[in-house]
């Protein structure tokens, strides 16, 4: 639905004042550093190498921290154009006993594979589109133009799980299975041999059965859709096989787009104890656009448009029954890339998320931008881009035509978010802000993460996120929800990865444990470590430093030993 103009909100009661962005809310920065070496291509470490530890590791931490992201932008003299296009990067910090060891490892992906034999980029990624083969005769090459490339496996985005096993992913129907102790490639695995989908995301969300919840789109003669997956949990006592099991998922609600020539962009979804929700934002992909990219010689990121003339629409799901509601809650036009939580409050569905209000954000991530050198061509590229700040939606879950008309429905005091039924089946909604001003001068946030085993789907207090007050995160944030009061790690030319919270064995209290993040810096070579922070007070406890470059990267997961 295009959206009517809003008129603007009271700063009193927390809600966004729509006339300035959250771009505009946020400082504008001066003098930013270059950091075109955190974008570079590194070589791998596949045998694993000790750590130099400073501080304390706390012996009780046991496992694995998995890092994932691009790690290699050219082949030959063939250069990538997007940060998403590099070349799949797995990185494994093996915590043991307050010792650490590091290793990494390119993923084997068939356009890995075909690129390197090739020397040449012959599969195209996200933003970069691969050329005809110079060695094919004019009208081989001019043909070739008129042929869908297949969907990549360059599985750069994060590491997920089904039924046990994990899983490199990225937002195709692709993923590559993966061993988790040695890095090793094993088998692509195609979504289309299990459930009617073209692609999936890379943000899966799990429950305490041990199933796994995903999103995929599908396309045909009766429009474009929104799939919600279920993967069941891995059979008790069933003998396990040393090979992909997506065995049992279904497709559990389709949801059509409300547009089905222009349906909306997502990377990730809302899920609670009973209800998932997916955000239908106003980042529109051109289908027509995408049939003919190939021969216009475009690359997938150039159909993608922010239109904040549509609004955004959250689509309520009953998740045990795939049930959708009938119900259409509606907000201003905004962007989000990653939720927060998600849950349940006597009637009503709280949901967190990062929000901006410019979806032009992730086009821009070229690394012609990514490389400008320092000072005033760095500053111009970072004050254009949106700034993400975490808000909160209120949905009440009970409504009916006995509701009445243009009255908050949101009634509990502690929530500042409104709903108001505005048309029969139409509710429409104004959040609240999750944050208060101190934010603002760290860039706002992104990479949420929580105490994801214990809290996802519940009522939750805590989360841990990187301020972006650079085109990277540069620094470690804590937040609390409930008095929307922050901690800070930041340090000047030091860019940390997406935090991961890691709880301690013996946790009485929701932020008992650590949070771990990688720390790069473009300022000198091999000055990477392993941070670990104190979770409650968020000082911190140790790092690891190793001496290998890391390029800046997506996403991570711990992987407990027990």
């Amino acid at each position: 639905m295009k959206s009517a103009e809003q008129p603007a909100m009271s700063e009193s009661t927390g809600e966004l004042t729509h006339s300035v962005s959250s771009r505009q809310r946020c400082p504008q920065a001066r003098g930013l550093e270059r950091v075109a070496p955190l974008v570079s291509t590194v070589e791998e470490t596949p045998d694993p190498i000790t750590t130099t530890i400073k501080g304390t590791i706390p012996t009780w931490i046991n496992g694995s921290f998995l890092r994932n992201g691009p790690g290699k932008f050219e082949f030959g003299e063939d250069r990538y154009t997007h940060w998403f296009d590099g070349m799949a990067m797995m990185h494994r910090f093996h915590i043991c006993e307050g010792n650490v060891t590091y290793s990494s490892r390119f993923l084997r992906s068939d356009s890995y594979v075909q690129n390197t034999e090739r020397n040449r980029i012959v599969v195209s990624e996200f933003g970069t589109l691969a050329m005809p083969d110079p060695c094919k005769n004019i009208f081989a090459r001019f043909f070739s133009r008129f042929t869908v490339p297949k969907s990549t496996d360059n599985a750069m985005v994060n590491f997920v799980k089904y039924k046990g096993d994990y899983y490199v992913s990225t937002e195709t129907n692709y993923m590559r299975r993966v061993d988790p102790q040695s890095l090793e490639t094993k088998e692509k695995v195609d979504w289309t041999q299990y459930v009617a989908v073209n692609a999936a995301t890379a943000h899966p969300h799990y429950d305490r059965d041990g199933a796994t919840y995903n999103m995929g789109n599908s396309y045909g003669t009766s429009g474009f859709f929104y799939n919600i997956i279920r993967v069941p949990p891995p059979e008790e006592n069933a003998a396990k096989e040393d090979s992909a099991d997506l065995n049992g998922a279904q497709v559990i609600c389709s949801i059509q787009a409300s547009e089905s020539r222009k349906p909306s962009y997502y990377h990730s979804f809302v899920m609670s104890e009973n209800y998932i929700v997916f955000v239908e934002q106003p980042i529109k992909l051109d289908l027509l656009k995408f049939m003919l990219y190939r021969i216009a010689g475009k690359s997938f990121h150039k159909i993608m448009t922010w239109d904040p003339t549509y609004e955004t629409i959250f689509h309520l799901v009953n998740r045990h029954t795939g049930k959708r509601s009938e119900v259409k809650y509606r907000t201003a036009p905004m962007f989000t890339l990653h939720q927060i939580n998600a849950f349940e409050d006597n009637g009503f569905l709280v949901m967190d998320m990062c929000c901006g209000d410019d979806g032009e954000i992730i086009a821009d991530f070229t690394l012609e931008n990514l490389r400008r050198d320092s000072g005033e061509e760095m500053d111009k590229f970072y004050n254009s881009l949106c700034r993400n700040l975490p808000r909160r939606y209120v949905l009440p879950l009970s409504v009916d035509e006995e509701t009445p008309l243009d009255q908050n429905l949101v009634t509990p005091p502690n929530y500042k978010a409104t709903a108001k039924k505005t048309n029969p089946g139409e509710v429409y909604m104004t959040h609240e802000e999750l944050h208060n001003d101190e934010l603002l001068q760290y860039g706002g946030l992104e990479f949420p993460q929580i105490n994801y085993d214990q809290y996802n789907g519940r009522p939750y207090r805590y989360f841990y996120a990187c301020g972006f007050g650079h085109v990277f995160g540069d620094s470690l944030l804590k937040m609390d929800v409930h008095t929307k009061e922050l901690k800070v790690w930041r340090y000047p030319g030091l860019f940390p990865s997406e935090p991961v919270f890691v709880a301690s064995p013996r946790a009485t209290e929701e932020d008992d444990g650590v949070v771990l993040s990688v720390i790069i810096t473009p300022r000198e070579e091999k000055s990477t470590f392993l941070l670990v922070l104190d979770a409650k007070t968020f000082t911190e406890l140790g790092r690891a430093e190793v001496p290998v470059n890391i390029p800046y990267g997506t996403h991570g997961v711990f992987n407990g030993m027990g």
